[in-house]
């Protein structure tokens, strides 16, 4: 019987292995040929061999290196940024279904316990299952942020408003949200997109800005979708590099608006309150769709 493939594996060369093999025959060739020229003796046929087999590892190397994957900058941003999206996805999943059942188990553990105990007790089982409920209400919260499943149903205006109201719910921060559209119709990764993006500003403004007034802006335009984030606050000093100057906050949204071949606008100085400015550009589809509907 033949040999079958996977019993030649073994024996083939991992590109640093092959690299080295290269390198050392180029180096015996080069070797030899200088001692031959050095000594005026006829050219033998065992170095004509190996200067071969050096050409030809050369030849390998090179169309094995032509065929490898290589990665440019943007199809290395949108990568990362799926990662980034299927990790939030699976901590989603995570804290729904594992941590979030097994705070419910607890609470109502302490709900049966408490109608056996002593009089003098009860009080304490009620604190517990309130800081349960109370746990399990903050768990969702951020299975929710992490994973907006509503956007797909709902639309992007309404998961806006409601991610709004749940989280300047309880900060003294007096904030407007500007839509008067319908856009259940966005593509799934413009929706996410503008999602992530205020989020990450609402993020920013409750943890550095300490402004007093917030307003969100969200309309259609006829080159694609503004999102307009505006607040009072301190201000900052953007960088031209938010990566290198490590503003990573501003980099994810960098990269997410880039992605979709958008443009972001960051307008602020200390003491003068932020404005992020973001346009998606409409897919190419969405495009020329609206371009026939425009034709007689």
């Amino acid at each position: 019987m033949h040999a079958s493939l996977k019993s030649f594996k073994p024996w083939l060369p991992t590109g640093k292995t092959a690299r080295r093999l290269t390198a050392l025959l180029c180096l015996c060739s080069a070797t030899s040929s200088i001692i031959v020229y050095l000594t005026s003796a006829t050219l033998p046929s065992a170095l004509m061999l190996l200067d071969l087999a050096a050409l030809g590892s050369v030849w390998w190397l090179h169309r094995d290196s032509r065929s490898a994957i290589k990665l440019q900058p943007k199809e290395l941003a949108a990568r990362l940024i799926q990662v980034q999206e299927s990790e939030r996805q699976h901590l989603s999943r995570e804290l729904h279904d594992d941590i979030g059942q097994l705070l419910t188990a607890a609470t109502l553990q302490i709900r049966w316990l408490q109608r056996r105990v002593p009089e003098d007790l009860q009080g304490h089982c009620l604190g517990l299952c309130n800081v349960l409920e109370e746990t399990l209400a903050k768990v969702r919260d951020v299975s929710a942020a992490f994973n907006p499943r509503q956007i797909a149903s709902l639309g992007i205006e309404v998961s806006l408003r409601a991610h709004l109201i749940k989280t300047l719910e309880n900060t003294s921060l007096h904030w407007t949200f500007e839509c008067h559209q319908r856009l259940t119709d966005l593509h799934e990764d413009m929706a996410f997109a503008l999602f992530r993006v205020t989020q990450e500003s609402v993020t920013n403004v409750l943890r550095h800005a300490k402004a007093t007034n917030l307003v969100v802006q969200l309309r259609r335009q006829a080159d694609g979708m503004k999102l307009t984030v505006h607040d009072d606050g301190a201000g900052f000093m953007p960088a031209r590099n938010p990566s290198q100057a490590g503003q990573r906050g501003m980099a994810g949204m960098l990269e997410r608006v880039e992605q979709l071949g958008g443009s972001i606008s960051v307008i602020s100085e200390p003491g003068a309150g932020t404005q992020i400015d973001v346009l998606l550009p409409w897919p190419r589809r969405a495009r020329e769709r609206a371009s026939l509907s425009k034709t007689p």
